[in-house]
């Protein structure tokens, strides 16, 4: 199938503002990702394309992007998901994520996001050891309670998918609060304390507006907007 490829391109030493750049790609098959397409555009079209990816297979999450206006991995994403059925050609526009400062096409500056990231404590803490010397068991209820917000891949997909970090950046944004989250509920962890601290000030979780655009961009499928209202019902009742 045939694939209308739109790109927003920026190049600093070059450009003053963004631009769009477009492209056709042909012999695609539907099961290939956009992440292969814009492969593609790069190899054998344009070499200046710049965009950032590791792994290929929705493990590493570098390569969040906007993709036909919805935050999505690149590698994830099937061209047969966006083109209509039965078409013969697709037409998809990629777009750098919202919300951070654009380096160069499809690259954005992550350093904010990790230092969101790093201001909720992302790692465990309890100075004890056990009594046995070897590890700190715990029982299948006590795990269920975070597990689901273990299988962040710090994509930043759902926080520059969020309106109230647009409005301002100094918001810790969904994706620390899901990391806040995983160990505030771990009953070894002994740092809730500092990390509600954190969260639950003015650029905290009550800057949440609860419109459930993060837990629609996660690729991980976690329910990033419950995750987010645990915590908010934490500090409003003042114990875990």
């Amino acid at each position: 199938m045939q694939v209308q490829l739109r790109i927003r391109r920026f190049n600093p030493e070059t450009d003053n503002k963004p631009r769009w750049g477009e492209y056709t790609v042909n012999d695609v098959n539907p099961t290939d990702s956009v992440l292969d397409v814009l492969h593609r555009v790069k190899w054998e079209q344009d070499g200046t394309l710049t965009l950032r990816r590791s792994c290929a297979h929705g493990v590493c999450g570098s390569d969040a992007m906007r993709i036909n206006g919805a935050n999505m991995l690149a590698c994830k994403t099937l061209v047969s998901r966006i083109a209509k059925p039965g078409s013969d050609q697709a037409k998809i526009q990629v777009e750098p994520i919202l919300g951070l400062r654009v380096i160069k096409d499809l690259v954005v500056d992550m350093d904010p996001f990790f230092d969101h990231y790093r201001s909720v404590l992302p790692y465990f803490v309890n100075d004890n050891v056990p009594a046995d010397g070897r590890e700190f068991l715990q029982s299948p209820e006590d795990r269920a309670r975070f597990d689901d917000t273990t299988k962040c891949i710090l994509c930043a997909a759902c926080t520059t998918s969020c309106p109230s970090f647009w409005a301002n950046e100094k918001y810790v944004g969904p994706a620390a609060i899901v990391q806040a989250h995983r160990f505030i509920f771990d009953s070894r962890d002994q740092a809730a304390e500092e990390r509600l601290k954190v969260v639950g000030d003015s650029f905290g979780v009550w800057r949440c507006r609860t419109n459930f655009n993060c837990t629609n961009a996660c690729p991980r499928e976690i329910e990033v907007t419950r995750a987010i209202a645990e915590v908010k019902v934490v500090l409003a009742r003042g114990e875990i």
